[in-house]
């Protein structure tokens, strides 16, 4: 992980990150130390959005914290790490909370939200209905998500859990968990005794 962060970095002169740490600052986004933004990319309220250092987010990420949506207020929060990997074409959407912790590598169009549309059929049009939060999500530290993987609202993924490509998790699984499939299933967990990952 810390080679491909740095792989990223050493082709930016220091004048030029400074710059971009500049711009950052100006536009009122939180990045820690050593970590880079690549644009383009789109963040709205980036208030509530902190990103820790040595973090790396790739271009075309649109991260969305949302303070008001159809007449209603929300609070939201989201977190990123130290240490973060987060490939091209990411979709981070929260009205409540969403924490990746550190070490977590996400690769292209990942699709994580804590929150859905209101769909009930008596009360307007889908895009008019409030939206709702089925609590925050959050990533375990060292976790890896796959090629266009989706985590849903309320899900809890512990530390070092690993997300196949394609896989849409609906429900919270413990650490050393390896999960796949629409809706994702355990299909393996990580065994000390063995030192390898099991199929269960």
């Amino acid at each position: 992980m810390k080679s491909l962060l740095h792989f990223t970095k050493r082709f930016l002169r220091p004048s030029v990150r400074r710059m971009r740490v500049i711009l950052y600052r100006m536009r009122g986004i939180r990045l820690g130390e050593g970590s880079s933004l690549q644009s383009p990319y789109k963040i709205m309220l980036p208030q509530f959005l902190s990103i820790g250092k040595e973090t790396c987010i790739r271009p075309n990420s649109y991260i969305l914290a949302l303070e008001e949506y159809a007449g209603i207020e929300y609070r939201p929060h989201i977190m990123i790490g130290n240490n973060v990997y987060i490939g091209r074409y990411a979709y981070i959407c929260a009205v409540d909370m969403i924490n990746i912790d550190d070490g977590c590598v996400l690769s292209e169009y990942v699709y994580i939200t804590d929150n859905v549309h209101g769909l009930h059929p008596d009360r307007g049009p889908i895009m008019e209905q409030h939206l709702e939060s089925k609590g925050p999500v959050q990533i375990g530290h060292n976790s890896f998500l796959g090629y266009r993987a989706t985590i849903m609202p309320g899900v809890t993924l512990g530390e070092h859990c690993v997300v196949g490509a394609n896989a849409v998790v609906t429900r919270s699984f413990p650490a050393f968990s390896m999960v796949a499939g629409c809706p994702a299933r355990l299909i393996k967990i990580f065994s000390r005794k063995a030192g390898d990952w099991v199929t269960v």
